[in-house]
């Protein structure tokens, strides 16, 4: 169908985007945030959003390759899991030591809208409206709780 080429230049003009719609939202302190690439500012924690031929979806990531240390700080999460909740206005899917696409033991908070293609002109816009309110949700829920992080980071 389409070239490796063409598909990464699809995916990167949807990335790109993406980027421009959210360039008017801030952080609570006025700070621009590059909310492609969302910086937690906590090693090992990150925030991803993901688009495919099949779904998209966003979520929390812990990689500390340290597996203690990764229960650790999903163990944290599940302490805010109430809070979380109550941010997002949703429940997400949570995974204990789940592989990535690199086989790599990894952690996640997730969810996903199955059925929508990023290669499809016409299921972008679904995809940035399931995107851009939880990227928002995770912002606004990272700045009230991330500094439990930080003490573990010590």
């Amino acid at each position: 169908m389409y070239s490796r080429e063409e598909h990464i230049k699809m995916r990167t003009e949807f990335w790109t985007r993406f980027g421009q719609m959210m360039k008017p939202f801030t952080n609570s302190e006025g700070q621009k945030v590059n909310w492609v690439n969302y910086k937690t500012g906590i090693k090992n924690v990150f925030f991803k959003m993901d688009a495919n031929k099949q779904k998209c979806s966003i979520g929390i990531y812990v990689t500390h390759r340290d597996l203690d240390l990764q229960e650790v700080y999903f163990q944290q999460f599940i302490d805010l899991k109430d809070f979380l909740h109550s941010v997002l206005e949703e429940e997400w899917t949570w995974e204990f030591k789940a592989k990535d696409r690199n086989n790599k033991t990894v952690s996640r908070i997730y969810i996903e809208l199955e059925g929508v293609n990023l290669f499809r002109q016409d299921d972008q816009p679904t995809i940035y409206e399931f995107l851009k309110p939880r990227i928002l949700k995770l912002n606004e829920f990272w700045e009230d709780a991330k500094e439990p992080f930080k003490a573990l980071e010590d």
